[in-house]
């Protein structure tokens, strides 16, 4: 009887893990709108979580991040870059903002349809209040979300 219980056990995990693969590749049409928008990527990884594919790589000696929807439709890509290298606007709109006083441990420009860049700052107060601060090209804080 043991042995039987072993036995479904076993075979429900396999049947488990192999749907979850399925569920989980990622979209022959989010890999080829890569290949067609960042010719010349290197380092190209690709993960999945079921509603958006996330590819790490790097180009032009850079590393970046694209994301693509679960149809394959390029959402967005980001690259860190060093807060001094920010547009003087950006660093401005911080200094105008109610959040001028945090550190920024973290910042990254993010590509989005359209030709649009936003900056994403990490910004904290301490090792509890922290959020992330998007700003537009010309300075203006769009939304702020909190963060761990």
């Amino acid at each position: 009887m043991k042995f039987i219980r072993v036995t479904v056990a076993v075979l429900f995990a396999m049947t488990v893990q192999g749907g979850f693969a399925q569920i989980t590749s990622v979209s022959q049409i989010a890999k080829d709108n890569f290949e067609k928008q960042y010719r010349g990527a290197t380092n190209v990884t690709w993960s999945n979580d079921v509603i958006r594919a996330n590819v790490n790589f790097e180009l032009n000696g850079e590393e970046m991040n694209a994301e693509y929807n679960n149809k394959g439709i390029w959402k967005s890509t980001s690259k860190a870059v060093a807060f001094d290298s920010l547009p003087e606007v950006v660093k401005d709109g911080l200094a105008k903002s109610k959040y001028a006083d945090r550190t920024v441990s973290d910042s990254k420009i993010i590509y989005l349809p359209g030709s649009v860049i936003q900056y994403r700052l990490k910004s904290e107060k301490n090792d509890v209040e922290k959020k992330y601060l998007y700003f537009n090209e010309k300075g203006k804080l769009l939304r702020e979300v909190i963060t761990l």
